[in-house]
C-alpha cells in the first residue's frame, strides 16, 4: 500500500488551482469531472504522491455536503493497492466498515471505494487501483 494522493475539498476549483499551481510552481497535470461523484477535479503531481482538488458540481454532492459541514479541507486521504477487491477483504476481517464495498470507477483511470471515517480516528480512507487497460 503507499500514499496516492490527498484529497482537498474546495469551493471554487479554478481560483484554488490558481493557489496551488503559486504554491507548487506547477500546473495541475489533469482535471476531470466524475458524474457519479459529482465533483470535478483536478490533479497536480508532488513527487511519488499527488494531490486531488474537489469541486462539487452539484449542491446534493457528497463534497457539497462536506464544506457545508467542515468547510474547505482535507477530505480524504488515498492509498492505492494492486489488488483492491482482496483488499478490501483483508480490512473487512481485521473490522473495518465501507462506505462502499463494491469499487467503483473514480477519477485518475482509478477503483476506488471508501473505509467509513469513526474506523480511522475520524479519516476518511479511499482505497484506489489503477485500471488495466
Amino acid at each position: 500500500m503507499k500514499l496516492e494522493h490527498i484529497g482537498i475539498a474546495v469551493k471554487d476549483l479554478q481560483q484554488a488551482n490558481l493557489c496551488y499551481e503559486k504554491l507548487l510552481g506547477i500546473a495541475p497535470y489533469k482535471m476531470e469531472s466524475v458524474t457519479s461523484e459529482g465533483v470535478n477535479t483536478s490533479f497536480f503531481q508532488t513527487g511519488d504522491s499527488k494531490l486531488e482538488l474537489l469541486e462539487s458540481s452539484h449542491f446534493l454532492s457528497p463534497i457539497a455536503r462536506f464544506i457545508d459541514k467542515k468547510g474547505e479541507g482535507i477530505h480524504h486521504i488515498a492509498f492505492e493497492v494492486p489488488d483492491i477487491y482482496s483488499e478490501i477483504q483483508r480490512l473487512k476481517k481485521e473490522g473495518f466498515e465501507f462506505i462502499n464495498e463494491n469499487p467503483k470507477q473514480g477519477a485518475d483511470n482509478k477503483l476506488v471505494c471508501f473505509v467509513y471515517p469513526k474506523n480511522a480516528h475520524g479519516v476518511l480512507i479511499e482505497l484506489c487501483q489503477t485500471i488495466k487497460d
